[in-house]
């Protein structure tokens, strides 16, 4: 396995899509148990443990493909691709959106309050997580290899 920085880049990158996809998971069996019992100490430090995830590491990973992956797909004359990577940086926006919605509600669950309304919480919990299932396909399948195939064309080119 290759350990060259633009490796190890793409590592930590879908690392992080792997606890996405873990923390989502996680979310959702959370607010199952809510439906019929109180969350005991361990699930309010895990829920707090998923919004500070979101709230910090998620929102470093938009940030990090905003500068670094997308601009060059953008450069191209692909105009499909163009079109397809707009819509991966509007995805960020409503991901965005959703998350400042949840995030006080699940630091309220973790917090131990009461406040919000948990037909309301689930349902914002289910819109997020497809939100950002369907985003998450597209990367992989289309932002990432085509990434990587771009340096790769790079690296021969100075070779």
């Amino acid at each position: 396995m290759s350990t060259t920085p633009e490796a190890m880049i793409f590592t930590a990158m879908e690392d992080c899509h792997r606890q996405i996809q873990s923390h989502l998971t996680e979310l959702a069996r959370l607010m199952e148990a809510m439906e019929t019992s109180s969350l005991d100490a361990e699930g309010q430090k895990r829920i707090g443990a998923i919004e500070a995830f979101f709230s910090s590491t998620a929102r470093q990973h938009h940030a990090l493909e905003e500068r670094y992956f997308f601009p060059p797909l953008l450069t191209g004359l692909d105009l499909d691709l163009v079109a397809k990577v707009r819509s991966l940086q509007q995805d960020h926006g409503w991901i965005e959106e959703n998350w400042i919605e949840l995030s006080p509600q699940l630091s309220a669950v973790a917090s131990g309050n009461n406040w919000f309304d948990l037909a309301e919480l689930k349902h914002g919990v289910e819109v997020f997580a497809e939100l950002c299932r369907t985003h998450l396909a597209v990367e992989d399948t289309l932002v990432y290899p085509m990434t990587r195939a771009r340096l790769e064309e790079l690296a021969e080119a100075i070779l």
